[in-house]
């Protein structure tokens, strides 16, 4: 009986997808849960698995065509079923009503060859196009530990797909085993150090590709992210897939939030010592670079359990305060903006805080965050500091109530207790709220418990 595929929803905030490809045609088999096609929704580029197992016997939603959630995208059955009156039920064109010829059909067409016996059917892990069978879950494993899917085909999933007990079999095996250290000069490793710079991350200029002073001060300098394609004077950029997305939620920011933005200067002299302290203890014991942002997400989810007003969204009526500290952080994609979610960030200690961070921004320029890590959050956290940027005012995300902007450290003269004048690193915090939720007394309270945190940071180790 024939099946039919619609758009899943992939978030809670999804109302249409677009096709961005289909990785099998109209007249291929494809198995249940094996990746079927993949849609970009309003946060992110996401990968579908096909509900049943079946032939593809019609695409209904073309690449490139949005469709709103539960909308018909293909049909699934075999080969030769009539599948005309679920066609006409979407609304397909009449001319699509006939189903058309599966490569079964076509391939039974053609007569065997009589002394030749048929081959047992082999399992394939690489379907055409040379794409890998490998489920979603499998293929991030894989990747985080640099193993090539191509070694492990065939898989032990259905039709010879590689699923994540595959990958999980390989690491055990030894498969991800850790590259040698990159060759670098005395000096180069000692700048990389005192600069917290991976050395495997750096591309050597000197003989035989050595790593060098210059290159290292190179790769810690700030590295501007790109926020839209390259194009040239008189070019057009499409106004469409997460570039609108984002369009469109700022718009609803605009339209029903009045914020309001209040800016505080904070001493990062005893941030920046522990830092320092922590990051080559992190590293070697949890393999995490300990950042200021990492810090700042600490300070938040720590004060907001001393002001939970600010952990709250408007719901009709009434205001709700949610019971989980679900820090999203701001994360810059070469077309757009994505916010992940460090759920339950009060509660964890510093260093998972910094590894997850890492772990939510990679996979987040590359587009492998899934619905989950993209929503439910109930404070957002963005830092253009990296720029140099001193002051800005940020954009909340609904239904959230408020937005903390972090910006550059700089060194800047700083009168003490004492009276005298000292030269010490400042940051200034920028928080945007919303006036309906929060007043503008316990706004500046929270903000300046953030600044007390960060300026006292042994406060909120754990």
């Amino acid at each position: 009986m024939a099946t039919k595929v619609t758009l899943p929803l992939l978030g809670q905030t999804m109302e249409e997808g677009t096709i961005i490809r289909w990785f099998k045609k109209e007249g291929e088999r494809v198995e249940k849960e094996e990746p079927l096609l993949e849609v970009m929704t309003d946060k992110a580029n996401m990968e579908v698995e096909s509900p049943d197992s079946g032939v593809l016997l019609k695409i209904v939603a073309k690449e490139d065509e949005t469709v709103p959630v539960k909308g018909l995208i293909a049909i699934l059955g075999e080969p030769g079923e009539d599948i005309s009156a679920l066609l006409e039920e979407a609304g397909a064109p009449a001319e699509a009503a006939a189903p058309a010829e599966s490569a079964e059909q076509k391939d039974s067409a053609q007569p065997a060859p009589a002394a030749a016996p048929a081959p047992a059917p082999a399992r394939d892990a690489a379907p055409a196009g040379g794409r890998v069978a490998a489920s979603p879950r499998a293929r991030r494993l894989a990747e985080e530990h640099g193993i090539d899917l191509a070694q492990l085909a065939p898989g032990s999933g259905p039709g010879g797909r590689i699923i994540e007990k595959d990958v999980l079999r390989a690491i055990e095996s030894g498969a991800a085993a850790a590259p040698a250290a990159p060759a670098a000069t005395p000096l180069a490793a000692k700048v990389a150090e005192e600069k917290g710079v991976d050395l495997a991350s750096v591309s050597g200029s000197g003989p035989g590709g050595k790593i060098r002073r210059e290159d290292v001060e190179a790769a810690a300098a700030p590295a501007a992210v790109p926020l839209a394609p390259r194009v040239p004077l008189g070019g057009v950029i499409p106004f469409a897939g997460l570039r609108k997305a984002v369009a469109d939620n700022l718009e609803k920011s605009a339209r029903s939030v009045i914020p309001v933005t209040l800016t505080m200067g904070v001493d990062m002299t005893e941030a920046s010592r522990m830092r320092e302290q922590l990051r080559p203890l992190y590293e070697k014991k949890h393999g995490v670079k300990l950042s200021f942002t990492d810090i700042v997400i600490k300070a938040v989810a720590r004060a907001i359990e001393d002001y939970p007003i600010m952990n709250s969204s408007l719901e009709g009526d009434q205001i709700r305060i949610h019971d989980g500290v679900h820090v999203c952080v701001a994360v810059a994609v070469p077309d757009g903006l994505l916010a992940p979610v460090v759920r339950d960030a009060n509660l964890k200690p510093l260093w998972a805080i910094s590894a997850e961070v890492r772990d939510l921004a990679e996979r987040g320029r590359s587009g492998r965050l899934g619905p989950s890590e993209l929503s439910g959050g109930t404070f957002t956290v963005t830092n253009l500091g990296a720029y140099g940027v001193e002051h800005f005012n940020a954009i909340i995300n609904p239904p959230q109530c408020a937005i903390l902007a972090v910006c550059a450290i700089q060194k800047r003269p700083v009168v003490t207790q004492d009276d005298r004048i000292e030269v010490r690193p400042v940051m200034n915090l920028c928080l945007t709220f919303d006036h309906r939720i929060v007043d503008g007394a316990p706004a500046a309270e929270f903000l300046a418990h953030v600044k007390e945190l960060l300026e006292n940071p042994y406060l909120f180790l754990g």
